[in-house]
């Protein structure tokens, strides 16, 4: 048939003229390369006028976003402010702080100042005695000198109860005192409650019964409400709280403050 003839025809030209698998390899030294096609357009060389444009272009390019930057640059910083936290401050922000902050510590120091001289005005001009009820402790003080430190026992905070419903408690009491008395040799006048603690019967308030000799040590110094700094014979249990309430010393440390408190002297317990 025609029709077939012309058909089997158009396909052996259309297979003539389709591109091998092979056809764009050729062989190299290092194998099969693709081979460039003779008629396929070579990209030309830049020419340097137009290197030269691209150049200046990128210049007057970053020129005018370096103007616009440094005009635009106080707007900018203050919408760049506006979007930080807070704890980002400026410079002018931190200035004022900090002369905030020197004005404050000036008010501070003043009144510190204040306060010492204050507190310097409440310091006795003569010696003085500091007693730490919590600690056992004495200091002798003169101004803001110390003078002598030592132990003391002062009240044991023990509860005594008579049957006629009387009770003491035998604590230090706490506060500022004077020095009213000064004794050598002191007896002491045994009150009632030294007899109801060792199971004694009361003896009438002059009996000879209760004057006792040698136990208060070769000092006393009286300081209000029948209380007193003594010495004592139990000189081992110094520094524990065991007395009545008075302030017990040993035989040196009595005699150092005998020596230097006066009337009127300051007593400070705490």
């Amino acid at each position: 048939m025609i029709t077939s003839k012309h058909t089997s025809q158009n396909a052996a030209e259309e297979k003539n003229s389709r591109p091998s698998l092979h056809a764009d390899l050729a062989p190299t030294d290092e194998g099969v390369s693709p081979l460039v096609a003779a008629d396929s357009p070579a990209s030309p060389p830049a020419s340097p006028a137009s290197t030269l444009r691209v150049i200046l272009y990128g210049f007057l390019t970053g020129l005018v976003l370096s103007i616009i930057i440094l005009f635009t640059a106080p707007a900018l910083r203050e919408w760049v402010f506006a979007i930080l936290p807070e704890s980002q401050f400026s410079l002018e922000t931190r200035t004022m702080d900090i002369a905030k902050l020197k004005r404050e510590i000036q008010q501070a120091e003043r009144r510190l100042s204040s306060l010492q001289r204050k507190m310097n005005a409440l310091i006795p001009r003569q010696p003085y005695l500091i007693v730490n009820s919590s600690g056992n402790r004495i200091y002798v003080m003169s101004g803001n000198k110390l003078i002598h430190e030592g132990l003391c026992s002062t009240g044991s905070y023990v509860l005594l109860k008579a049957q006629d419903d009387r009770q003491w408690i035998f604590s230090t009491p706490r506060g500022m005192f004077r020095i009213q008395g000064k004794i050598k040799n002191p007896v002491w006048r045994m009150p009632d409650w030294a007899f109801i603690e060792e199971g004694r019967p009361v003896p009438p308030p002059n009996s000879p019964e209760r004057f006792e000799a040698g136990v208060l040590g070769d000092y006393a110094l009286s300081f209000g409400n029948g209380y007193l700094v003594h010495g004592t014979l139990y000189q081992r249990l110094l520094g524990m709280p065991v007395t009545h309430g008075c302030v017990r010393l040993g035989d040196e440390d009595l005699r150092i403050v005998y020596q230097n408190l006066e009337l009127g002297s300051k007593v400070f317990i705490y």
